[in-house]
Order: C-alpha cells, then structure tokens, then sequence
C-alpha cells in the first residue's frame, strides 16, 4: 500500500469498522469521552496535507484509547484552508461536542484565527503552521505551536547553502503571498543583507495559482545562482516541476525552504529531486526512539513510511495527550500550565516547550535529493545534509502573553 492509497483509507475514516471507527465513535461521543478536534483543509489545494493529518491524529489517539480513564474520541474538521470557515468549525464542535483540544491549522492564516478563537472557547490548539506571529505578535496562553517557525526555517536552510556555496551571490525567490511567504521572504531578505548576497528578484503570487511559467520566466532572465522556493505544498511541487522544466536545475542551484514531506519527494520521483535542496520539519530517517517507534507504527497501520503532514499531527496530538496525563486533569487551563517548559524525547530527539511563548524548541534539517541509483530503499529520496535550531531569543519575538 503506497501514500496515494493511504488517502482512499483516509476517505473511508467515517466507515466503522476501518481505522477510522473513533471518528464514527465520536458522533455518538457518550458523556466521560474526551473530544479530540483536528481542523484541517480536507478539500482545496492542501488536502492531501489535510487527509495525512487525520492519519496522524488518528494514530495518536487509537495508541492511547484512554486518557484519566476516559475514553477518546476526535473529529476532523475540514477548514478548506479559510481562516473563516477555520473559526466557523471550530465553533460548532466546542458547542456542540464540548471540544476544548485542537490539533491542525495546516495553513498559517487559518492557524492564527483558530488560535484565537479556541482561546476564546478556553481551550489549548497546537499547530505546525509556521508563521512567526502564531508565537510572537498574535501569541496567546491557548496557542502551542510544534513547528519552527519561518525565522528558524531560513536560518537552517539559506544560512547553510550560503556557507557551502560562498560563490553564489545572486538569488531569486518565489513567494505566497500572505504572511507565512512574507515570514520566510523577510528572514531570507535579512540573510542576504548581512552575508552581502544580491536579491537579484522576487516574484510574489496568490494561494490558489497553479501556474508558475510566468515567474519562472522572469527568474530565468534574472540569470540567479540559486531559486528560492518559498510556497508549500503542492504549490511548491509545481513550481519545482515546472523550473525543472525549464533547465534552471542545469544553470542555477535549487532550494526549496519548507517541503511537505515523503508524499512530495513521491509525487515528483527522484530524478527532478536530485541535487535540490529541501528544507523540512521532519524526516522518517531521524534516528531518534520516539521516530523509530511512529515509523512502526505507521508501517503496521498504513505499510508506509509516515510523512511530515501525519508526523506533525501525531506529534501535536501526543503532546496534548501527554500534557493532559501529566498534569492529571483534563481542565484546559491546568494542562496549559503543565505543558509550559515541557521537556520530552520528541520525533527529532530532545524536545521543549519554551514557556514565554509556547513554541517547540526542536530541530529543522537541510536535505539534498538523491540520484535514484543511489537511493537503498523506495522512500530514500534525500541525505540530510545539516540539522540544527534556530530560534528568535523572547524578547525578539513579540510575544506578550495576556
């Protein structure tokens, strides 16, 4: 069973019976079961982001089937990556189903306004978006976040290719334009300027462009050493597919900021991975206990190997579970407390909740996609290259809790 099929499982989530019974459970949750939510796009450009999430809440919460004696149960929660439907869901399920822990928020924008909508409720969220303002500006006591954020992402990607790179002086970006793109365009524009490389251009486009040829046309006339690529998901695939298209892996070095993950390296096969530079949040071949462990899992739920969209799902969703065992209560509040400076063997080694502001202290990693004659196994698409944490101090953040 290969990654594409994992999605028709995921679509049979509401069938009792498959792996997706705790979701059928969950419409009949009885009083004592304690509601999970993941609110996540399942429809529109990222819900193959969305589908591999509910995969990796899913996984979680069948591990622990109780938590204080109370059984668990989740619902997915389709935010179609609009920050408006976003709140709408999140709304319905804390009054309907008394919901107070929230995992998901795939899409930055929708992230935030989940962030504050659940502090309303008085519950916790935990996201993997990555836009610095989920914990710096617009943080708040509710919000956790397990990703780096876009700060760190270009600090452990553009910084290191810069260093083993010292000859290539001019770069070009391409960028989302909303602010998780202006998150990563902002921190690479300040690398540039400190390390004396030439911004030779950008060009910026919308959330739902599927057609690149225009940008890349005028990345091309630039002439740059290096395309930074910074969109997600499939909007990142075809970017890359279509300057491959174009020669520009034959005439400039490519780098793309924040992959999605083994489903990406998948969908575009190894030959256009090769030689390009990823950086990423999670790879399955982090050796690390807790990774070793959630790779057995997901082989002997799913024959696959799991991906960033269902690592960072199950990551969050342990971490709530965890907070909720430790701090032996289910009451929002005390949990909050309990996870603030949390240490814990996490998926890429030691990890921390740091306390003033809720962001995962954790690694992020350079990989360079590998030549197919290389690869020792059908997912052994990249080496990581470089590893490492980079996170602004707190008083840089602008995180003021309320």
């Amino acid at each position: 069973m290969n990654r594409r099929n994992m999605l028709k499982l995921a679509a049979l989530s509401a069938v009792p019976g498959t792996l997706g019974s705790l979701v059928a459970r969950s419409a009949f949750a009885q009083a004592g079961t304690l509601q999970f939510a993941c609110p996540v796009p399942m429809s529109g450009p990222f819900a193959a982001n969305g589908k591999y999430a509910d995969l990796g809440m899913k996984l979680a919460i069948e591990q622990y089937g109780k938590v204080l004696g109370q059984p668990l149960a989740y619902t997915v929660l389709d935010t179609e990556g609009k920050p408006a439907t976003a709140v709408r869901r999140v709304q319905e399920i804390a009054q309907q189903k008394n919901a107070r822990f929230f995992a998901g928020g795939i899409l930055s924008s929708e992230a935030l306004a989940m962030g504050k909508e659940v502090q309303k409720a008085g519950g916790i969220f935990i996201t993997t978006a990555g836009a610095d303002e989920i914990t710096g500006k617009d943080c708040n006591d509710a919000t956790f976040r397990w990703s780096v954020p876009t700060y760190g992402a270009i600090e452990q990607t553009v910084r290191p290719l810069i260093q083993m790179m010292p000859k290539a002086k001019r770069w070009y970006t391409i960028t989302p334009q909303y602010v998780f793109g202006d998150g990563l365009l902002s921190a690479a524009k300040a690398i540039f300027k400190e390390k004396g490389i030439e911004h030779v251009g950008n060009s910026y486009h919308s959330l739902n462009e599927k057609e690149f040829s225009g940008y890349l046309t005028n990345a091309v006339a630039a002439k740059p050493d290096v395309l930074l690529i910074l969109n997600f998901g499939s909007q990142s695939s075809d970017t890359l597919r279509q300057a491959v298209s174009f020669g520009m892996k034959n005439n400039c070095t490519i780098l793309l900021a924040w992959a999605s993950g083994l489903e990406q390296f998948e969908s575009l096969g190894a030959d256009l991975c090769e030689g390009v530079y990823f950086g990423a949040q999670y790879w399955h071949d982090i050796d690390s206990p807790l990774n070793r462990d959630l790779v057995k899992r997901s082989n002997a739920a799913f024959k696959a190997n799991p991906n960033y969209s269902l690592a960072g799902s199950y990551i969050c969703t342990k971490i709530l579970l965890d907070g909720i065992v430790k701090a032996g209560t289910v009451d929002p509040k005390k949990v909050v407390a309990t996870l603030e400076g949390m240490k814990y063997d996490g998926l890429t080694g030691p990890e921390e909740v740091r306390k003033g502001d809720h962001q995962v202290l954790k690694n992020y990693y350079l990989l360079k996609g590998k030549a197919k004659n290389k690869m020792k196994n059908a997912d052994d698409y990249a080496d990581i290259v470089s590893s490492g944490q980079s996170f602004l101090p707190l008083d840089k953040t602008g995180c003021k809790m309320a």
